[in-house]
């Protein structure tokens, strides 16, 4: 841009003098587009630069590969999250992927910060409908020969009745996880309409580029015995199944703290089924009614 004193001669020669474009171009040296540019200008205003965005279609198909992978991990130490560049070396391994690991480092960051930053903001509540249920995994420590140990304990909420069941495990694989889901159907004497998981690796063998999940074969045989729908959280919406993660910290903290001396994994168990439905006698925390009295689960 022209300094502010010759844009002033400028229009002033061509607007008020009338003076030709070339004839002013030749006494300022400037070339006559840049003189009819100045002297015919109305708007002053620098226009703010367009801000280049990087169009990475190579790392579109695995985005929500590596979102989930980000959200899996920030629920881990930090010493057992994946890096960015086994993420990478992972996508080439699963997805022939042919981008550089720059690309994956550089989303990677980017996506971390903003997951966090949305963990950070209230989640807008989830409409509950009656019949479904949320499932999710927690840990407490427990005693055990005289030892402290930390085991699993599976949960399934009732988002709409605001109940809950849950079972201590010796571990979080295939069969525990299926295990504590028969359990609680069985208990309960039904099958809720619909579930809703985290992307277990019990249940989900493989998220698919397009969103889809390729489930395990017990977990589909499972699901197909029992005749419920089963959904799945997309990456970045923890509030998607935010009432069993509110009831894993609840259960940590109202029955398992401070740590539970353990003889028999099934006996303790036996105990948990009454100290869940004992617990329904507080009234709902949005309705004005006692949980027990809600049906539909």
């Amino acid at each position: 841009m022209l300094a502010v004193a010759e844009i002033n001669y400028i229009r002033q020669q061509v607007n008020n003098k009338g003076c030709g474009y070339s004839d002013v171009a030749k006494r300022t040296g400037r070339d006559p587009r840049t003189v009819k540019k100045y002297a015919d200008m109305e708007d002053f205003n620098e226009q703010p630069k367009k801000k280049q965005t990087r169009v990475s279609p190579v790392l579109g198909p695995v985005k929500p590969v590596i979102d989930e992978w980000i959200k899996e991990d920030l629920k881990k130490k930090k010493k057992f999250r994946r890096t960015a560049k086994r993420m990478w070396e992972l996508l080439k391994e699963q997805f022939n992927f042919k981008g550089s690991d720059r690309t994956v480092r550089d989303y990677v960051s980017k996506r971390k910060e903003e997951l966090l930053n949305q963990a950070d903001q209230a989640a807008l509540p989830l409409e509950a409908i009656s019949g479904t249920a949320q499932v999710d995994f927690g840990e407490a420590p427990f005693i055990y020969g005289g030892e402290e140990i930390v085991l699993p304990y599976l949960v399934m909420s009732f988002p709409f009745s605001n109940a809950f069941y849950f079972q201590v495990f010796p571990s979080q694989n295939k069969e525990c996880f299926l295990e504590g889901l028969k359990r609680v159907f069985h208990h309960m004497g039904g099958v809720p309409k619909a579930i809703r998981f985290d992307n277990l690796s019990p249940a989900v063998k493989k998220i698919l580029p397009n969103g889809e999940r390729h489930l395990t074969e017990e977990f589909q045989n499972f699901v197909l015995h029992y005749g419920f729908e089963c959904e799945f959280c997309n990456p970045a919406s923890g509030n998607e199944k935010g009432h069993v993660e509110a009831m894993v910290k609840y259960v940590r903290n109202n029955f398992l703290l401070p740590g539970l001396h353990v003889i028999e994994l099934d006996e303790l168990n036996k105990e948990l089924w009454g100290k869940a439905e004992k617990d329904r006698l507080r009234k709902h925390y949005q309705k004005d009614w006692y949980i027990r009295t809600i049906r539909g689960g």
